[in-house]
C-alpha cells in the first residue's frame, strides 16, 4: 500500500512538472506565429525540381505561400485555381511556392502529375516551415508583398475568385 502510494505521488509529480515545462515553453518560445503586416518567416527548402529555394530568392515579388498535403481534398480542389490564377500573374512577378507537408517526392509528383502544375512545389519532410508559420490546419496559404510582409492569411480551401481579388487587392489591379 505504501510503496504504491509513493508510485502515485511521483507520478502526479511527473506529470506537473511536463505540464509546467510545456507552459513556461509556450510562452516564453521565439517562434511567435506570424500575422497579417509580420515579415514572413524566412525559409530554405528543396523543391521537387532538385533545386533549394529561399523566401530569399524571391525578394522583391509577391509570393503566395501554400501548405497543402496530398491528403487533403480541399487541398486538391484548389490547386487548379492556383495553377490557373499563377498563370494570369506571373507576368507581374507573382510566385507561388507550394509548401508539401512531408510528403515522399513519389506521394507529391503522383498527386500533382495530372494537374500539371508548373510552379515550384516544396517539400517540408521535418514540418520545420510548417511550425514557423503556425500552421495547423491544410491547406493555409499566405499572401506575401514584395516588401517580405504577410499581407493576408487564409485558413482553408481558395477558389479562384478568391486568389483573384486577393491578388488584385495586393498589386493595386
Amino acid at each position: 500500500m505504501r510503496n504504491r502510494k509513493t508510485l502515485q505521488i511521483i507520478i502526479l509529480s511527473i506529470v506537473i512538472l511536463v505540464g509546467a515545462y510545456t507552459l513556461v515553453n509556450g510562452l516564453f518560445s521565439d517562434n511567435a506565429i506570424p500575422q497579417v503586416g509580420d515579415k514572413a518567416p524566412k525559409f530554405k527548402l528543396l523543391g521537387l525540381d532538385g533545386q533549394v529555394h529561399q523566401l530569399s530568392d524571391y525578394k522583391g515579388k509577391t509570393v503566395i505561400i501554400n501548405f497543402w498535403g496530398t491528403y487533403c481534398p480541399p487541398c486538391k480542389a484548389e490547386m487548379p485555381a492556383i495553377q490557373t490564377q499563377y498563370d494570369k500573374w506571373k507576368q507581374s512577378d507573382v510566385v507561388v511556392l507550394a509548401v508539401n507537408m512531408g510528403e515522399s517526392p513519389i506521394t507529391v509528383h503522383g498527386f500533382l502529375d495530372p494537374l500539371k502544375t508548373t510552379f515550384p512545389v516544396l517539400l517540408d519532410e521535418d514540418f520545420e516551415i510548417r511550425k514557423n508559420y503556425g500552421v495547423i490546419q491544410y491547406p493555409t496559404t499566405f499572401f506575401v508583398k514584395p516588401n517580405g510582409r504577410i499581407a493576408k492569411k487564409n485558413v482553408g480551401g481558395m477558389d479562384e475568385n478568391y486568389i483573384q481579388q486577393s491578388l488584385s487587392a495586393m498589386l493595386g489591379k
